[in-house]
């Protein structure tokens, strides 16, 4: 998962953030509000841990901001303050979690579990756009009775594609998601990618087109006209 730790505690960050990225996680931190309000609007993280109080802005008023937005990324947030009403303050606020300080790094771990446990019970493991689904477990592609295998990397992109739903999905943004934060990957492996699901989609019949949108990216398109 692409991970942003909003934390003023810089100790604490880096700590939280070597943890993660042993598990496999890819993590950029950050130490005051206006600094937050710039990495969340790259829309790329899966997950924020997030401190309430910050310099610059406070950590509820963006949460507020996130939500208010549209901004769904689910947000931990990690806080001193641990009297009922500051946790149902920021739940309140749109918070899907509040951890107090200090805590155990086990805890922080089984929290990040169980909230996307959640999260993908609720969603299902199955996305869908006009004629075409996206079974996300087995990395497979379906549309009416046809189905084929797509790698790791397509299915992780075409994820990408089904979540936008029909809208725009920024390059940059779609390389990030797919191949990290710290890529070094080229532009044109995203465009050849997209070439190879343009096949999947050939091969199965598929009325969904993958249009390009030069110097912005991609987004799907439905046309169920024979």
């Amino acid at each position: 998962m692409n991970i942003l730790i909003i934390e003023d505690d810089k100790d604490l960050c880096h700590a939280v953030s070597w943890q993660l990225q042993q598990e496999g996680h890819r993590v950029d931190c950050c130490h005051d509000g206006g600094e937050a309000v710039l990495y969340i609007r790259q829309g790329i993280y899966d997950l924020i841990l997030l401190d309430c109080m910050l310099p610059g802005e406070d950590g509820l008023h963006i949460l507020r901001g996130m939500r208010a937005a549209g901004n769904l990324t689910p947000v931990i947030i990690l806080s001193a303050l641990g009297e009922v009403n500051d946790r149902v303050t920021g739940l309140n606020a749109g918070a899907d979690d509040y951890l107090v300080k200090p805590f155990a790094y086990s805890e922080l771990t089984a929290r990040i579990a169980s909230l996307f446990r959640r999260k993908n019970a609720f969603e299902g493991s199955a996305l869908t756009f006009g004629d075409l689904s996206l079974d996300s477990t087995e990395n497979s592609l379906l549309c009416g009775d046809k189905k084929c295998a797509l790698s790791q990397t397509e299915s992780e992109l075409m994820r990408q594609l089904l979540q936008a739903d029909g809208k725009t999905a920024d390059r940059t943004v779609l390389l990030h998601k797919v191949w990290g934060l710290d890529t070094s990957v080229e532009s044109s492996n995203l465009d050849n990618y997209i070439y190879f699901l343009r096949k999947r989609l050939k091969t199965l019949d598929s009325h969904v087109a993958i249009v390009n949108r030069r110097g912005h990216g991609y987004r799907l398109e439905y046309n169920d006209k024979e």
